[in-house]
């Protein structure tokens, strides 16, 4: 199911700065959430099994299922929304898990994915949103006028776009150290930014709802591109530093606008 992949001199080179001791791995089947059976056979490859765990007064009752499995005393790795490459600190050491859908994407996007990763392991956010928002999830789930799923797909975007704004931070210094992947970071950033820029009129029309929206914004702000309101605000220095609060206070202004 996993083998150690092979890097490129450029990710090995952010792998030795940055988190020496993670491993990479390869997948050999695409996954959201890996079976528990497979997760577990990650302790054949690593020193410990370390599971994470989270109060269940910090979900609402109608919390999504695979939501609740993570939270609770299972052995769960990646989620719905994760992307191609996951990584988690649930073992010793911590690991990158490179899945198949990768296959036939550009080596140096794939690279970039990869090299984010290991940046954020090495910031040490919280794995999922539920352990940037915590408690207050319950307050963004009030403040967020959607079904259960979508307000999880709206708590990882807001989520994904604080950690954006700390690894940008960091891609922004590639340019001379790691210039092919400050290109490929560059590079993903110019492509969204048409839609980014038409996300207003697209929501308007409702030729893309409010959680996907969302998810697009957010996934931008790690490639430092201007976002159109009401998503600019959490392009701020404010969300940066008092996140979850201030990603609750930003769902009910913006949920409070939209029923206007």
């Amino acid at each position: 199911m996993f083998q150690a992949r092979a890097l490129s001199d450029r990710v090995e080179a952010v792998r030795e700065t940055r988190t020496p001791d993670v491993q990479v791995l390869d997948c050999e089947r695409d996954f959201e959430t890996l079976a528990p059976a497979q997760a577990e056979d990650l302790g054949l490859l690593v020193d410990a099994l370390e599971p994470a765990s989270y109060p269940d007064a910090w979900l609402p009752d109608d919390a999504p299922t695979l939501l609740a499995r993570y939270a609770s005393s299972d052995f769960t790795i990646g989620m719905p929304g994760d992307g191609s490459v996951v990584w988690t600190r649930q073992t010793e050491p911590p690991i990158v898990l490179v899945k198949p859908r990768v296959e036939g994407s550009p080596e140096s996007f794939v690279d970039f994915l990869i090299a984010e990763a290991l940046v954020q392991v090495d910031l040490e956010v919280p794995e999922q949103f539920i352990g940037f928002f915590e408690e207050t999830y319950r307050d963004l789930d009030r403040a967020v006028a959607l079904d259960p799923n979508g307000t999880y797909q709206v708590a990882a975007a807001l989520y994904d776009g604080w950690v954006g704004l700390q690894t940008r931070e960091v891609f922004a210094d590639w340019h001379d150290e790691h210039p092919e992947l400050a290109d490929a970071w560059q590079d993903a950033g110019t492509r969204l930014e048409d839609r980014v820029s038409g996300l207003p009129r697209a929501v308007a029309r409702g030729e893309t709802d409010f959680a996907d929206a969302t998810e697009l914004a957010c996934a931008a702000i790690k490639h430092a591109i201007e976002l159109p309101a009401p998503f600019a605000a959490l392009d701020t220095e404010a969300y940066l530093d008092h996140g979850p609060e201030y990603a609750v206070q930003w769902a009910q202004k913006t949920f409070d606008s939209l029923e206007e």
